[in-house]
């Protein structure tokens, strides 16, 4: 039996990169998926698990809203009677905007998805999982979260949040069988990356990417969907409140040169 045999599971950013990844192989592992995301590749998605004989819905939704968040976790527990597992992975970038040219607008739209989404994801799964006594949240973070140097303020701020959140909800968590843990990602190859890498191999550099990590590479989508496996299973069941980063070891020391404003 896979390691999410039979279980509810949601995962927001489906449509792409470790979305994607992650939604192949939970479904491979025998869950039973509500894929979300904003975007068409979401359906792209769908048929790609369909297609390996997973179990999923493609629900096209934005995981900032609160009353889409409500909708595909009540969607979860009708279709498939429960919701074991919600992963909150949908973010946004926002670009590498010099401090003194981010704008207001900027920092709200990056916060309500990548840190609100988070909170949403919480706040409408905890009541079905507490009911059940048991739960796995999992949360998409990031290296930028962890330590300064590794992308602009407001999504560093933003992932800052992501991991902040984790651990508090933990503790409000306490003696519900409700877990909750966050990823967080290094240099990953996935559409949000896109750009750095396209222009590294634009001027030729490309085997440059990755070196500031003691692997010297980046990483694969499915690579931190193998960690989401891990803290989403049984497995994991005394792992809480821990932000895990899959960076290479790049945080091992960040070796990132400061940027002036």
């Amino acid at each position: 039996m896979g390691r999410l045999e039979g279980k509810s599971v949601v995962i927001t950013g489906a449509g792409s990169g470790i979305g994607r990844a992650a939604s192949l192989l939970f479904t491979k592992e025998g869950a039973r998926l509500i894929a979300v995301d904003k975007t068409e590749g979401v359906k792209e998605t769908a048929r790609l698990v369909s297609e390996a004989g997973g179990t999923v819905e493609a629900v096209m939704a934005d995981a900032g809203n609160e009353a889409d968040v409500k909708a595909f976790i009540d969607k979860a527990v009708a279709k498939y009677g429960k919701l074991d597992v919600i992963w909150a992975n949908a973010g946004i970038s926002g670009g590498l905007v010099p401090l003194l040219e981010q704008t207001v607008e900027q920092w709200q739209e990056i916060l309500r998805v990548n840190l609100i989404g988070p909170f949403l994801a919480v706040k409408h799964a905890i009541p079905h999982m507490t009911r059940q006594g048991s739960g796995s949240i999992v949360c998409t973070a990031s290296v930028a979260g962890l330590k300064a140097g590794a992308s602009a303020h407001p999504y560093a701020a933003s992932k800052a949040g992501v991991i902040s959140l984790v651990q508090t909800t933990a503790y409000s968590l306490s003696g519900t069988g409700v877990r909750i843990n966050a990823v967080c990602p290094g240099l990953i190859e996935t559409g949000m990356t896109k750009p750095i890498f396209d222009n590294a191999k634009s001027r030729g550099t490309d085997h440059k990417i990755g070196q500031l990590n003691p692997l010297k590479r980046a990483g694969q989508p499915h690579e931190l969907a193998a960690m989401g496996l891990f803290l989403a299973s049984d497995e994991a069941s005394y792992v809480n409140g821990q932000a895990f980063p899959v960076d290479g070891g790049l945080t091992a020391s960040m070796p990132y040169a400061g940027k002036p404003a």
